[in-house]
């Protein structure tokens, strides 16, 4: 087996494929076009986000029997198709699931406790307690929308807060466990009750803009509002309009519609700036599940998946 990294991964993923007698090409720095121009010469492909495989991909992988995304978001990849070219597909979102949804909640801390006004104004010689009085995450109503790995570490999380977590996930039943302060929902208990509103979907034709203008507008408590799913789930013009109509008190993103500032069109650059100069939001470069720890238990998740394929296959 011949393998193909193209993202940066922990050395034990590369250490465990060489032990097993595979040979591996570690091209962190590969673009799109380079690894089309090589992928045939390849039985395996490692990715994070950069690559795309589609059709036009996978017709050129000709001897590619499996794909192995690091991390959750399978939109880069046309599973149906590559199931139809006999092509394994993995992901791993145990992998950093944990990262997102301690991200998750330090976003909402931050924005109720006022910290990063607080320490700007601090760093000015400003000492405004009163001003930043914050508000408490304990026995605060939060609200989980999409209930996979990540939504289940954070109502993992929330619980230590003594937090009611209802949870919506259209495709999931049967998690309600009141002990736990988890209890199962429909979308619209959410949007009348939660004081948070935290999306933990993939992006599909289903979930792009799920959180519309429409949507924010029937939430009954003006909730803050924390995106660590896919930047397409909450697009940057309706949370704009949120914020500047007093639909939600706070926003916390991490991910974005153009994840690349230096592509940005003159409109982009207009619309990021109006969204950026709220003092009620925090934003951070997609980082969320991007942990030292994370690094590593994504290669070992990846291993592990790949072991049991191996085995299978033999």
């Amino acid at each position: 087996m011949r393998i193909l990294i193209t993202d940066d991964v922990h050395p034990d993923l590369i250490t465990g494929f060489e032990n097993w007698g595979w040979t591996v090409d570690y091209s962190p720095n590969i673009n799109y076009e380079e690894c089309k121009a090589i992928i045939k010469n390849y039985d395996g492909l490692i990715i994070n986000s950069k690559i795309n495989c589609d059709k036009e991909f996978i017709d050129l992988a000709k001897n590619i029997r499996f794909i192995a995304r690091l991390g959750s978001g399978m939109e880069i990849v046309d599973i149906p198709y590559a199931e139809t070219k006999g092509i394994k597909v993995i992901s791993s979102p145990e992998g950093n699931c944990d990262a997102v949804a301690e991200h998750a909640v330090g976003m909402i801390l931050c924005l109720l406790n006022n910290i990063l006004q607080a320490d700007s104004e601090v760093r000015r010689m400003v000492w405004n307690r009163e001003g930043n009085r914050g508000t408490e995450l304990r026995h605060k109503t939060v609200g989980i929308i999409g209930y996979g790995h990540t939504g289940r570490a954070l109502a993992q999380k929330l619980r230590g807060f003594e937090c009611k977590i209802l949870v919506h996930d259209k495709y999931k039943k049967g998690f309600d466990n009141p002990q736990n302060n988890v209890q199962e929902v429909t979308l619209r208990d959410i949007q009348d009750l939660a004081d948070i509103i935290s999306f933990h979907l993939p992006l599909t034709a289903e979930t792009y803009g799920y959180a519309s203008k429409l949507f924010l507008s029937e939430c009954k408590k003006t909730p803050i509002v924390i995106n660590t799913s896919r930047g397409q789930v909450l697009r940057a013009g309706d949370a704009i309009y949120a914020l500047e109509n007093r639909l939600i008190s706070g926003i916390g993103m991490d991910v974005f519609e153009n994840e690349k500032p230096l592509t940005y069109t003159e409109d982009e650059k207009k619309c990021y700036e109006r969204l950026f100069s709220d003092s009620n939001t925090i934003f951070t470069p997609h980082i969320a599940g991007w942990t030292h720890e994370s690094k590593k238990y994504l290669s070992k998740i990846i291993l592990q998946k790949l072991d049991e394929w191996r085995l299978e296959t033999e």
